[in-house]
């Protein structure tokens, strides 16, 4: 494997490169996140090896800016910090994995090999219909350049619907998304929330990109024109 490490502890960063090249591997270090963002554009990683804590860019920030990039290669983050705060930062920016330092060798080697073998399949962090965006992490969406408002409920649905375009997705597919399982789904509350959405994502952009499938469901178009 190739792998990128970004650390700016060097004794680390010099550690972690002599242990994995001895197991065969070929390594890049990288002392910081603007170093990371340049190399990783530029080659191929099988995965990359992630500080969190790095000097002007974070671990974070390097995470979201590789996955806007369209750079899919597995990320492990390291951190000091056992705060469930920054592994659910990590984790929405586009983090595949965590290891809390310091750290067995052998757990980091048996962590990288099990990402590779999942694969480089890209996993968007914010999602993208046309020019509706959607950002699961911040619960924040757009049209174009104006941010639109939603109900957590609205946002549940819309997110059904964007994570799959050009799809008939039915009421009780809907209710399964955004509501429990103690929801009573003989209502018409769904018809009502898509209704809503229409009046936040279509009407005000003169747009008709949630469709009505008559005796099936409702479908957000692919190009949600």
């Amino acid at each position: 494997m190739r792998i990128l490490i970004v650390e700016d502890e060097l004794k680390m960063a010099t550690l972690l490169r002599r242990g994995l090249t001895e197991e065969g591997h070929a390594v890049d270090l990288a002392p910081n996140g603007e170093e990371a963002l340049w190399m990783a554009g530029a080659v191929d990683y099988h995965a990359v090896v992630l500080d969190l804590m790095l000097p002007g860019i974070d671990g974070v920030e390097v995470c979201r800016s590789l996955r806007e990039r369209g750079v899919w290669a597995p990320v492990l983050m390291l951190t000091a910090r056992d705060g469930v705060d920054d592994r659910v930062a990590g984790l929405d920016a586009g983090a595949d994995d965590f290891l809390l330092k310091p750290f067995a060798f052998a757990e980091l080697l048996a962590r990288l090999r099990a990402l590779v073998r999942r694969g480089t399949a890209e996993r968007p962090s914010v999602l993208e219909v046309g020019d509706l965006r959607l950002d699961p992490a911040t619960r924040r969406a757009w049209r174009g350049d104006s941010e639109i408002a939603l109900s957590a409920k609205e946002f549940a649905l819309l997110e059904a619907f964007m994570r799959r375009p050009g799809h008939v997705l039915s009421r009780l597919q809907l209710i399964e998304h955004a509501w429990d399982y103690a929801y009573e789904n003989r209502s018409n509350v769904v018809d009502v929330y898509v209704r809503y959405l229409r009046d936040k994502i279509d009407r005000p952009f003169g747009r008709t990109s949630l469709e009505t499938v008559r005796g099936v469901g409702y479908r957000l178009r692919e190009d949600a024109a």
